[in-house]
Protein backbone atom coordinates (compact mmCIF):
# COMPACT_ATOMS: atom_id res chain seq x y z
CA UNK A 1 0.00 0.00 0.00
CA UNK A 2 1.00 3.46 -0.66
CA UNK A 3 -0.12 6.71 0.65
CA UNK A 4 -0.87 9.37 -1.98
CA UNK A 5 0.32 13.12 -0.68
CA UNK A 6 0.01 15.14 -3.57
CA UNK A 7 -0.47 15.48 -7.10
CA UNK A 8 1.24 18.55 -7.79
CA UNK A 9 1.24 18.26 -11.68
CA UNK A 10 -2.19 18.36 -11.73
CA UNK A 11 -3.64 21.81 -10.66
CA UNK A 12 -6.66 23.01 -10.69
CA UNK A 13 -9.20 25.79 -12.67
CA UNK A 14 -11.27 26.67 -9.96
CA UNK A 15 -11.69 26.01 -5.93
CA UNK A 16 -13.29 22.78 -5.17
CA UNK A 17 -15.76 24.28 -2.78
CA UNK A 18 -18.27 20.48 -3.14
CA UNK A 19 -14.81 18.83 -1.45
CA UNK A 20 -13.80 20.84 1.12
CA UNK A 21 -17.46 20.60 2.12
CA UNK A 22 -17.33 17.10 2.10
CA UNK A 23 -14.37 16.61 4.43
CA UNK A 24 -15.91 19.45 6.75
CA UNK A 25 -19.36 17.82 6.96
CA UNK A 26 -17.52 14.22 7.66
CA UNK A 27 -15.42 16.03 10.25
CA UNK A 28 -18.02 17.69 12.15
CA UNK A 29 -20.28 14.30 11.84
CA UNK A 30 -17.50 12.66 13.84
CA UNK A 31 -17.01 14.64 15.87
CA UNK A 32 -20.60 15.13 17.12
CA UNK A 33 -20.09 11.16 16.84
CA UNK A 34 -21.03 9.41 20.44
CA UNK A 35 -17.80 8.33 22.26
CA UNK A 36 -15.54 10.56 20.34
CA UNK A 37 -14.67 13.10 23.32
CA UNK A 38 -14.53 9.80 25.57
CA UNK A 39 -11.86 8.18 23.22
CA UNK A 40 -9.67 10.95 23.33
CA UNK A 41 -9.51 10.94 26.54
CA UNK A 42 -9.01 6.75 26.80
CA UNK A 43 -12.72 6.71 28.13
CA UNK A 44 -13.12 3.45 25.80
CA UNK A 45 -14.99 1.09 28.12
CA UNK A 46 -18.28 -0.78 27.88
CA UNK A 47 -21.00 2.07 27.60
CA UNK A 48 -18.59 4.21 25.11
CA UNK A 49 -19.08 0.78 23.25
CA UNK A 50 -22.45 0.96 23.86
CA UNK A 51 -23.21 4.15 22.97
CA UNK A 52 -21.15 3.77 19.66
CA UNK A 53 -22.68 0.67 18.47
CA UNK A 54 -26.50 2.13 19.29
CA UNK A 55 -25.23 5.56 16.92
CA UNK A 56 -23.83 3.45 14.30
CA UNK A 57 -26.82 1.01 13.88
CA UNK A 58 -29.31 4.22 13.71
CA UNK A 59 -27.45 5.84 11.13
CA UNK A 60 -25.56 3.02 9.69
CA UNK A 61 -26.05 0.94 6.21
CA UNK A 62 -26.89 -2.87 7.05
CA UNK A 63 -26.96 -5.07 4.34
CA UNK A 64 -29.51 -7.43 5.80
CA UNK A 65 -32.42 -4.15 5.55
CA UNK A 66 -31.08 -2.95 2.52
CA UNK A 67 -31.63 -6.22 1.04
CA UNK A 68 -34.94 -7.00 2.26
CA UNK A 69 -35.80 -3.12 2.63
CA UNK A 70 -36.95 -3.74 6.20
CA UNK A 71 -36.23 -1.61 8.81
CA UNK A 72 -34.76 -3.57 12.17
CA UNK A 73 -37.09 -4.74 14.83
CA UNK A 74 -34.32 -5.10 17.84
CA UNK A 75 -31.55 -2.63 17.93
CA UNK A 76 -28.86 -1.66 20.59
CA UNK A 77 -30.22 0.96 23.06
CA UNK A 78 -26.76 2.54 23.76
CA UNK A 79 -27.57 1.64 27.55
CA UNK A 80 -25.65 -1.59 29.51
CA UNK A 81 -26.82 -4.39 31.51
CA UNK A 82 -25.44 -7.13 33.24
CA UNK A 83 -26.91 -10.46 32.20
CA UNK A 84 -26.10 -14.35 33.15
CA UNK A 85 -23.16 -13.79 30.85
CA UNK A 86 -21.88 -11.08 32.39
CA UNK A 87 -22.13 -7.18 31.60
CA UNK A 88 -23.28 -5.77 27.61
CA UNK A 89 -25.33 -3.82 25.36
CA UNK A 90 -28.96 -3.30 25.71
CA UNK A 91 -31.11 -4.42 22.90
CA UNK A 92 -34.44 -3.41 22.57
CA UNK A 93 -37.53 -2.06 19.94
CA UNK A 94 -36.21 0.96 18.44
CA UNK A 95 -37.17 4.89 18.98
CA UNK A 96 -36.91 5.47 15.75
CA UNK A 97 -38.31 4.85 12.24
CA UNK A 98 -35.06 3.75 9.55
CA UNK A 99 -35.59 3.85 6.13
CA UNK A 100 -32.56 1.54 4.56
CA UNK A 101 -32.53 3.28 1.30
CA UNK A 102 -31.73 6.36 3.37
CA UNK A 103 -29.20 4.88 5.41
CA UNK A 104 -26.69 4.32 2.88
CA UNK A 105 -26.91 8.02 2.54
CA UNK A 106 -26.61 8.95 6.21
CA UNK A 107 -23.58 5.86 6.25
CA UNK A 108 -21.47 8.07 4.09
CA UNK A 109 -20.78 10.44 6.50
CA UNK A 110 -19.96 8.29 9.64
CA UNK A 111 -16.64 7.23 10.40
CA UNK A 112 -15.73 4.42 13.38
CA UNK A 113 -12.33 5.51 14.35
CA UNK A 114 -9.75 8.41 13.36
CA UNK A 115 -7.97 6.48 11.49
CA UNK A 116 -10.67 5.66 9.43
CA UNK A 117 -11.53 9.17 8.63
CA UNK A 118 -8.62 10.61 8.72
CA UNK A 119 -7.18 8.21 5.50
CA UNK A 120 -10.67 8.32 3.58
CA UNK A 121 -9.96 12.40 3.82
CA UNK A 122 -6.41 12.16 2.38
CA UNK A 123 -7.84 10.51 -0.61
CA UNK A 124 -10.13 12.82 -1.06
CA UNK A 125 -8.27 15.91 -0.54
CA UNK A 126 -5.68 14.38 -2.61
CA UNK A 127 -7.80 13.55 -5.50
CA UNK A 128 -11.42 15.11 -5.24
CA UNK A 129 -10.29 18.28 -6.48
CA UNK A 130 -9.65 16.94 -9.83
CA UNK A 131 -12.62 15.28 -10.48
CA UNK A 132 -14.96 17.91 -9.23
CA UNK A 133 -12.74 20.59 -11.38
CA UNK A 134 -13.40 17.85 -14.28
CA UNK A 135 -17.32 17.07 -14.13
CA UNK A 136 -18.48 20.78 -12.51
CA UNK A 137 -19.86 20.67 -8.54
CA UNK A 138 -23.23 19.98 -8.82
CA UNK A 139 -22.02 16.71 -11.45
CA UNK A 140 -19.32 15.79 -8.70
CA UNK A 141 -21.75 15.54 -5.62
CA UNK A 142 -24.10 13.37 -7.75
CA UNK A 143 -21.13 11.35 -9.18
CA UNK A 144 -19.97 11.02 -5.37
CA UNK A 145 -23.52 10.07 -4.24
CA UNK A 146 -24.04 7.50 -6.68
CA UNK A 147 -20.71 5.74 -6.48
CA UNK A 148 -21.27 5.85 -2.82
CA UNK A 149 -24.90 3.91 -3.05
CA UNK A 150 -23.41 1.79 -5.70
CA UNK A 151 -20.83 0.53 -3.56
CA UNK A 152 -23.31 0.04 -0.32
CA UNK A 153 -25.53 -2.35 -2.35
CA UNK A 154 -22.97 -3.98 -4.23
CA UNK A 155 -21.60 -4.86 -0.76
CA UNK A 156 -25.29 -6.11 0.43
CA UNK A 157 -26.35 -8.32 -2.34
CA UNK A 158 -22.74 -10.16 -2.24
CA UNK A 159 -23.67 -10.27 1.46
CA UNK A 160 -27.18 -10.09 2.00
CA UNK A 161 -27.38 -12.06 5.42
CA UNK A 162 -24.84 -9.27 6.87
CA UNK A 163 -26.32 -7.33 10.07
CA UNK A 164 -22.66 -5.36 10.88
CA UNK A 165 -23.71 -1.72 9.50
CA UNK A 166 -21.49 -0.48 6.83
CA UNK A 167 -20.29 3.07 7.82
CA UNK A 168 -17.40 4.98 6.04
CA UNK A 169 -17.02 7.42 3.16
CA UNK A 170 -14.82 4.73 1.16
CA UNK A 171 -16.91 3.53 -1.36
CA UNK A 172 -17.63 7.16 -2.64
CA UNK A 173 -14.24 8.04 -2.17
CA UNK A 174 -13.18 4.80 -4.69
CA UNK A 175 -15.29 5.69 -6.88
CA UNK A 176 -13.14 9.13 -7.31
CA UNK A 177 -10.19 7.34 -7.58
CA UNK A 178 -11.88 5.04 -10.05
CA UNK A 179 -12.70 8.30 -12.31
CA UNK A 180 -8.98 9.54 -11.34
CA UNK A 181 -7.36 6.94 -12.56
CA UNK A 182 -9.42 6.57 -16.51
CA UNK A 183 -9.17 10.63 -16.84
CA UNK A 184 -5.56 11.17 -15.33
CA UNK A 185 -3.47 7.87 -15.61
CA UNK A 186 0.19 9.07 -15.97
CA UNK A 187 -0.26 12.07 -13.35
CA UNK A 188 2.47 12.15 -11.34
CA UNK A 189 1.58 11.62 -7.27
CA UNK A 190 4.34 12.24 -4.57
CA UNK A 191 3.36 8.75 -2.16
CA UNK A 192 4.99 8.11 0.53
CA UNK A 193 5.52 4.27 0.61
CA UNK A 194 5.94 2.12 3.63
CA UNK A 195 8.16 -0.65 2.18
CA UNK A 196 10.78 2.20 1.45
CA UNK A 197 10.64 3.37 4.81
CA UNK A 198 8.04 6.17 4.06
CA UNK A 199 10.05 7.98 1.52
CA UNK A 200 8.49 10.17 -0.45
CA UNK A 201 8.40 8.86 -4.25
CA UNK A 202 6.61 10.37 -7.49
CA UNK A 203 4.39 7.67 -9.18
CA UNK A 204 2.23 7.68 -11.66
CA UNK A 205 -1.33 7.62 -11.15
CA UNK A 206 -2.25 4.80 -12.49
CA UNK A 207 0.54 3.15 -10.19
CA UNK A 208 -0.75 4.46 -7.04
CA UNK A 209 -4.33 3.93 -7.57
CA UNK A 210 -4.10 0.56 -9.61
CA UNK A 211 -1.87 -1.03 -7.01
CA UNK A 212 -4.78 0.09 -4.35
CA UNK A 213 -7.69 -1.02 -6.53
CA UNK A 214 -5.34 -4.72 -7.12
CA UNK A 215 -5.34 -4.82 -3.07
CA UNK A 216 -8.35 -4.50 -2.61
CA UNK A 217 -9.94 -7.14 -4.87
CA UNK A 218 -7.69 -9.27 -3.37
CA UNK A 219 -8.58 -8.12 0.02
CA UNK A 220 -12.55 -8.59 -0.68
CA UNK A 221 -11.53 -12.10 -2.11
CA UNK A 222 -9.97 -13.09 1.51
CA UNK A 223 -6.22 -12.82 0.52
CA UNK A 224 -4.21 -11.85 2.81
CA UNK A 225 -6.81 -10.70 5.66
CA UNK A 226 -8.53 -12.68 8.42
CA UNK A 227 -11.74 -13.71 8.00
CA UNK A 228 -12.89 -11.32 10.88
CA UNK A 229 -11.83 -8.60 9.09
CA UNK A 230 -14.22 -5.28 9.80
CA UNK A 231 -13.50 -3.17 6.30
CA UNK A 232 -15.61 -4.02 3.56
CA UNK A 233 -13.34 -4.35 0.94
CA UNK A 234 -15.96 -5.51 -1.49
CA UNK A 235 -17.50 -1.78 -1.33
CA UNK A 236 -14.35 -0.35 -2.68
CA UNK A 237 -13.81 -2.58 -5.40
CA UNK A 238 -18.07 -1.85 -6.29
CA UNK A 239 -17.25 1.98 -5.38
CA UNK A 240 -13.94 2.12 -7.51
CA UNK A 241 -15.47 0.40 -11.02
CA UNK A 242 -18.81 2.59 -10.84
CA UNK A 243 -16.24 5.47 -10.67
CA UNK A 244 -14.60 4.84 -13.67
CA UNK A 245 -17.31 3.25 -15.87
CA UNK A 246 -18.91 6.65 -15.19
CA UNK A 247 -15.81 8.54 -16.13
CA UNK A 248 -14.75 6.67 -19.19
CA UNK A 249 -17.18 8.68 -21.46
CA UNK A 250 -15.86 11.55 -20.64
CA UNK A 251 -11.74 11.07 -21.38
CA UNK A 252 -11.50 11.82 -24.89
CA UNK A 253 -12.52 15.62 -23.73
CA UNK A 254 -10.09 15.19 -21.17
CA UNK A 255 -7.21 17.78 -21.89
CA UNK A 256 -3.88 16.17 -20.37
CA UNK A 257 -2.62 18.64 -17.03
CA UNK A 258 -0.29 21.15 -17.90
CA UNK A 259 2.31 19.03 -15.71
CA UNK A 260 2.03 15.22 -17.15
CA UNK A 261 4.52 13.79 -18.65
CA UNK A 262 4.40 14.09 -22.51
CA UNK A 263 3.63 10.95 -24.45
CA UNK A 264 6.23 8.69 -25.72
CA UNK A 265 7.53 9.50 -29.39
CA UNK A 266 7.79 7.23 -32.59
CA UNK A 267 5.32 3.70 -33.23
CA UNK A 268 1.93 3.78 -31.42
CA UNK A 269 1.42 1.20 -29.21
CA UNK A 270 -2.03 1.83 -27.94
CA UNK A 271 -2.96 3.95 -25.43
CA UNK A 272 -0.90 5.79 -22.80
CA UNK A 273 -1.34 4.85 -19.81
Amino acid sequence: MVIPVHDVDNPVRRTPWVTYALIAVNVVVFLRTPGVVDSLTGDTGLAHLCRLQAFLEHWGAVPRELVSNDPPTQVPTGGTAVGPRGPGCLVGPPGYEKSPPLSVLTAMFLHAGWLHLLGNMLFLWVFGNNIEDRLGRVRFLLFYLVCGYAAGYGFALVNPGSAEPLVGASGAIAGVLGAYLVLYPRVRVWALVPFFFFVPLRLPAWAVLGLWFVLQALYSAGYGVSGAASVAYLAHVAGFVTGALLALPLRPGTPPPPGAPPPRRGRPVGPQW
